[in-house]
């Protein structure tokens, strides 16, 4: 399942983008996932919570991408 996600500034935070997206419920719960190794972005597992996502990146997390424009 593809989710589009219309960035309003240069970037968002990693977590912020789970939280915001609703793949995640809590901060917590999002910083927890990342630390897991459990999102990829662009395919590759990302491990920095603060990783900056900006336009044309792909965000997968349990089942979902996140497509961020």
């Amino acid at each position: 399942m593809v989710e589009k996600f219309v960035l309003e500034s240069d970037y968002i935070e990693l977590i912020k983008l789970l939280k915001v997206m609703g793949l995640c419920e809590t901060g917590g719960m999002a910083k927890m996932a990342v630390s897991e190794g459990r999102v990829t972005v662009d395919g590759a597992v990302e491990l920095r919570k603060r990783c900056k996502i900006t336009r044309g990146r792909k965000v997968a997390f349990d089942g979902k991408i996140i497509e961020v424009e």
